[in-house]
């Protein structure tokens, strides 16, 4: 948020904003990918590790002089920090398949959930600690700050992690990466465009449009989305019970396609709201409020399926090549978000986002459905 706030005030297009993210998220992509076979090679503990470490350097690449943070550096430390991001949330997310008893899905559905929401909620109150720690410390301050406290969780977690965790009995060869089942691979398609129809309007063009369009300043931007995320993490972790039914069934593609229906409908709602100027702020606010919801619905369920349908013995192949396509999406969707914003506005951006969203639930078509859940 700070990023592109602060370019957009120096006088960049949204497309050049958007361009600023494009290596993050590409590291992104070629980490989960790699990153997959690295945990079942060398255990997920391992990777983890590795993550912890890698974020620790790129915290401490932001601590030279003010004057040596060209943007080259700072995409840099970017890059790293994607890197490091991305081997923690495959590592974290592939370990709860080897907790949870293979027999008892509802109690993994309720612990990626949890995992899951926990994760966005904490990512909503880093934009509120961020500006707290700024204020107190400093730039360089909240940096070293963070970067010692990220190093002694490091060190626990060298210390407390079971060794070989999620390390597979059967060495996958590299090409294995690729090698997914039907399911893993759709499953994996809807995920990219559910991930692109987010970004596609979130990343870039809804921040410039409340700052050009809706004259809010920098500080209503942040707080508001800050919100808006650690609201949609909240609703993440609940998922489990708003998505129960009176059957018992545990979420199947039938659930992930009719969830994802309906959420196809708010992007095109607002769009016309805003092309018919219809009381723009409330349209948007409320549109905003009602996709966080859906959205953090659709995102647990795709989170428990890709956990349920993954194999076992090296899960993080699966989990990672999933992931994989969810920073793929983000990638897709940042770099539309820019372009689309600067040639067509925001109602293009909401339009594409609900294309994609349509495509995601027809990919959940080709889903297997779950069995009862047991008492």
């Amino acid at each position: 948020m700070l990023v592109v706030l602060h370019f957009y005030q120096l006088g960049y297009s949204p497309l050049q904003i958007a361009l600023l993210f494009v290596f993050y998220e590409i590291f992104g992509v070629i980490t989960n990918l790699v990153g997959g076979w690295l945990g079942a090679q060398l255990g997920l503990n391992k990777t983890m590790n590795i993550g912890l470490a890698l974020q620790v350097i790129a915290l401490a690449m932001l601590l030279v002089p003010v004057n040596l943070l060209a943007i080259p550096w700072v995409m840099a430390a970017q890059a790293l920090s994607g890197v490091a991001k991305d081997l923690n949330k495959m590592s974290a997310k592939s370990a709860i398949k080897l907790l949870v008893p293979a027999n008892d899905q509802g109690t993994l559905y309720k612990w990626v959930a949890l995992l899951t929401g926990s994760k966005n909620a904490l990512k909503g109150a880093g934009f509120f600690l961020g500006g707290a720690m700024l204020t107190l410390f400093g730039f360089t301050g909240a940096i070293a700050t963070m970067a010692v406290v990220l190093a002694l969780v490091w060190i626990f977690s060298l210390v407390l992690l079971e060794k070989d965790l999620g390390k597979a009995k059967n060495k996958p060869p590299f090409s294995a990466i690729f090698s997914k089942s039907r399911t893993i691979n759709f499953l994996s398609a809807a995920r990219l465009f559910l991930f692109g129809a987010r970004d596609v309007w979130f990343v870039v063009a809804l921040p410039v449009f409340l700052a050009s369009h809706l004259g809010w300043d920098h500080w209503s931007i942040s707080s508001f989305i800050g919100f808006w995320i650690i609201g949609y993490g909240i609703v993440q972790s609940i998922a489990p019970i708003i998505t129960r039914t009176q059957s018992g069934k545990l979420p199947d593609g039938k659930t992930a396609l009719s969830w994802a229906l309906v959420l196809a409908l708010i992007p095109a709602l607002i769009a016309l709201a805003l092309m018919n100027d219809f009381n723009p702020t409330g349209s948007l606010m409320a549109g905003l409020t009602v996709f966080g919801v859906l959205f953090a619905i659709n995102s647990s369920l795709h989170s428990y399926l890709i956990v349920s349908y993954a194999n076992e013995d090296g899960v993080s192949l699966d989990i990672g090549f999933y992931y994989m396509a969810n920073a793929m999406g983000r990638l897709i969707g940042t770099v539309l978000s820019g372009w689309l914003f600067q040639v067509a506005g925001l109602e293009a951006c909401l339009w594409v986002s609900s294309a994609f969203i349509a495509i995601a639930a027809l990919m959940s078509l080709a889903l297997p459905k779950h069995a009862p859940m047991a008492a």
